[in-house]
């Protein structure tokens, strides 16, 4: 009997266990989810403001490919969150506005240019190992297939980026 009765009080104590391992796996594809939009918020937004703060042509049309790139990507995020019953934040947090928006607004022309393309590039190779690491260990399939879906793309930006910081500021005529 005691065995038994030991055995029962192991078991009880062994299925909360079970599941809080599901409760973090579930809980890892909602901070994946929080952080994905995040990234996609602030990436569009910056591309927008170096419309008007950056100074080079090609920082341009880079950033104009991210607002678009990650606009698309932001909505496929909505639908696949929706579908694993999980929440999306529809505003950038104040701790995104303070560390990469705030900052990024005080600087115009080169100045701009340089810092934006420094942060592309650290954020794409952050957000390329959270997407990789993602792609196998979501909870759901479906989060999985999108961040395995979206990794060649995030892989092209961080590419077209690392050639921006290579390439020289063409010479402007004195005016």
């Amino acid at each position: 009997m005691n065995r038994m009765l030991t055995c029962v009080c192991c078991l009880a104590l062994a299925v909360p266990a079970f599941g809080q391992k599901k409760a973090e796996k579930a809980g890892g594809d909602q901070q994946f989810i929080e952080m994905a939009a995040q990234t996609d918020m602030v990436e569009a937004n910056l591309g927008q403001l170096a419309a008007s703060n950056g100074d080079a042509q090609p920082v341009k049309d880079f950033a104009q490919t991210l607002v678009t790139d990650h606009t698309s990507d932001y909505n496929q995020l909505k639908t696949i969150a929706q579908q694993a019953n999980l929440n999306v934040p529809d505003a950038i947090d104040a701790t995104h506005n303070k560390a990469m928006i705030d900052p990024m607004q005080k600087l115009k022309g080169a100045a701009f240019d340089k810092k934006y393309i420094q942060d592309m590039i650290a954020g794409h190779e952050k957000a390329i190992a959270m997407y990789k690491k993602e792609s196998t260990m979501a909870q759901s399939d479906a989060i999985k297939s999108y961040a395995t879906a979206a990794l060649p793309v995030l892989q092209k930006h961080l590419d077209a980026a690392k050639e921006l910081a290579k390439a020289k500021p063409s010479a402007k005529p004195a005016q």
